[in-house]
């Protein structure tokens, strides 16, 4: 039973979901509304909070052991809670009951995350530019025509996003624009219809009850 509830009320919603898709009608159309707009939000909340929970246990856990990497696992915690009193007691922009400034310094959510959740991830941002280059040196070698296809066509692209590209030739940023646009389209269009044929394909298995590790069985 524990198994074969969840499998029927995927079959169940698997089903409505696809033939609202395909069965122009009202009835459809508003059931297809009511199972997005509300039933996702209700099982996006809970998976939320079951998400968030097990975050915390996790580093809990790790600080209590006193595991590799344990002093981070502290900042997340006091962040976390310290955010989450801030945006239940303060409001989003300082409007609640709690005071969410100290003179003109100001501690809000919205703050929080304009001064310190958007700096943090360009910061990040910036020092993946370096990993990607670094990746791009050791993985580009010329070891067949194919490689060599890659590496001369990266250089150029890249050459072309620069000044210096045009200061060279204005040919350099017209051919970095094609390849972009035409053979760089090709192959994006070409992964994403092999994504949606896998998407396509593991959701008939799972209609189907082909497949089934998703119930945490390992069958």
């Amino acid at each position: 039973m524990r198994d074969k509830l969840p499998l029927a009320l995927l079959i169940v919603m698997g089903i409505l979901g696809l033939a609202s898709r395909f069965i122009p009608h009202p009835i459809g159309e508003g059931l297809n509304a009511y199972l997005r707009d509300t039933l996702l939000r209700i099982i996006s909340a809970f998976a939320l909070i079951l998400g968030l929970g097990n975050l915390l246990l996790r580093h809990f856990a790790k600080v209590q052991h006193k595991a590799e990497g344990w002093p981070h696992s502290i900042v997340l915690i006091v962040g976390f809670v310290a955010t989450a009193v801030i945006g239940l007691l303060g409001g989003v922009a300082g409007e609640g009951s709690l005071p969410t400034h100290v003179g003109s310094f100001h501690f809000d959510v919205t703050t929080i995350y304009n001064r310190l959740l958007i700096p943090l991830g360009a910061t990040m941002f910036s020092l993946l530019a370096f990993y990607m280059a670094s990746a791009a040196y050791r993985s580009f070698r010329a070891k067949s025509w194919l490689a060599v296809v890659l590496l001369a066509s990266a250089f150029v692209v890249m050459l072309g996003q620069v000044p210096l590209g045009n200061q060279i030739s204005p040919i350099i940023p017209q051919v970095s624009q094609w390849i972009m646009e035409v053979p760089n389209t090709a192959a994006k269009r070409a992964i994403e219809l092999g994504i949606t044929l896998g998407v396509l394909a593991t959701f008939l298995k799972i209609l189907a009850g082909i497949e089934r590790s998703w119930l945490g069985s390992g069958k």
